[in-house]
């Protein structure tokens, strides 16, 4: 039976909902056989029962996916739920945010629908859990021939990981050693966080307000969610000491780029001014919602004063307190001073403001009366 996707939906397939040390949320979509192999994978964990749940977050297949799912979990004792959406180009952010809002895990571990976990994968990670961490794997690639003979009947008596070649697992080895080395050195921006594979807490998550969805198309939106966990205060480690995940060989997605640099996100990412809790991801957070910093002189010109009729009933914060989003105005005499996270310049026609404040500036406006509430919405 084939499912067609219509309205967004969530269901149980079986077990009842209730709290559990983690959640797995398994993305996926039009691979129904990779799908089932990594269900028969997550079925021959060792050492978790009763301690996990599975969702399988998916973005409007119309195959058997659904199908595979509840056939899965006619066998299985673990609670296995399902949600999916109507298929609208490629949304993996959307959907790992789908998942995250049904889990009841403390830890949520996400996982790719084409990556079979080895029998300890999940355990390793609840070995390793602390606060103040999020904890990174990754995956070694199998050849499509070794892919083509995998069967679910076969995985809780494969030694999975035996199967990786011996060159990816010196890659994984070197991508270990340098994650090591980025943590002592204290790197900005690495190890990268990679989305298909790794753990976070479900409280960490949801203050970061989860996986940013204005990133739609493929890359960068797992990149994105590691700088602002970063900023948070979260430290990632990598977990490919003790395990790691096995890719199922597949033709490559169409709209994947062969260089990061030329994927359809790349503009939005390299943006200044990130907001570490971002604005649409598992709630969409309004203008008011912001913690914004003014300028004093604002109510003193008409830009400032459509800016300060736009923000009414926002936070405001004190002169010298933390904001989100600082803002100064020109023509203005007032400057950046407060720590904040998004610096934003806003200059009406033919305003002239000094180089110095513009390299300051992590975004530059030119407003018209009429634009500025339009462009509140695209700040963040």
């Amino acid at each position: 039976m084939q499912r067609h996707a219509s309205d967004p939906e969530a269901f149980a397939v079986s077990g009842r909902c209730q709290a559990v040390d983690i959640s797995l949320i398994v993305n996926t979509f039009q691979k129904p056989r990779h799908l089932a192999l990594v269900l028969a994978s997550i079925a021959a964990q060792e050492g978790i029962a009763g301690r996990f749940e599975v969702i399988v977050t998916d973005d409007g297949s119309t195959d058997d996916t659904h199908d595979i799912v509840q056939k899965q979990a006619a066998t299985e004792q673990f609670p296995l739920r399902f949600t999916t959406q109507p298929h609208d180009g490629f949304r993996l952010a959307r959907i790992r945010n789908n998942g995250a809002r049904l889990a009841v895990g403390n830890s949520l571990l996400f996982l790719d629908g084409d990556c079979i976990l080895p029998r300890d994968h999940v355990a390793a990670y609840l070995k390793r859990r602390r606060r103040g961490v999020a904890h990174l794997g990754y995956c070694a690639r199998l050849s499509a021939d070794i892919s083509a003979c995998l069967t679910i009947h076969q995985l809780a008596n494969t030694d999975l990981l035996g199967l990786s070649p011996a060159a990816e697992r010196r890659a994984l080895r070197r991508r270990w050693r340098k994650a090591w080395w980025h943590n002592t050195l204290r790197h900005p921006s690495k190890p990268p966080l990679a989305g298909g594979n790794f753990c976070v807490w479900r409280d960490d998550f949801e203050r970061l307000n989860g996986f940013d969805e204005r990133f739609v198309g493929w890359g960068q939106e797992d990149d994105d969610l590691g700088l602002r966990l970063r900023a948070l205060g979260i430290r990632l480690e990598s977990i490919l000491d003790d395990t790691h995940s096995l890719h199922v060989w597949h033709p490559s997605d169409p709209s994947a780029t062969k260089r990061w640099r030329d994927g359809p996100n790349v503009h939005y990412f390299l943006r200044r001014g990130r907001l570490t809790i971002c604005r649409h991801g598992l709630n969409v957070r309004p203008v008011n919602a912001l913690r914004w910093g003014l300028p004093p002189d604002i109510g003193q010109t008409p830009a400032g004063q459509n800016l300060l009729h736009a923000l009414n009933g926002c936070q405001l914060v004190h002169a010298d307190e933390p904001c989100e989003i600082d803002v100064v105005v020109r023509p203005g005499v007032g400057r950046f001073h407060r720590r904040s996270e998004c610096r934003l310049l806003l200059l009406t026609e033919n305003a002239v403001a000094k180089w110095n404040l513009r390299r300051c500036a992590d975004r530059i406006e030119t407003i018209q009366d009429q634009s500025v509430e339009r462009l509140l919405e695209t700040i963040g």
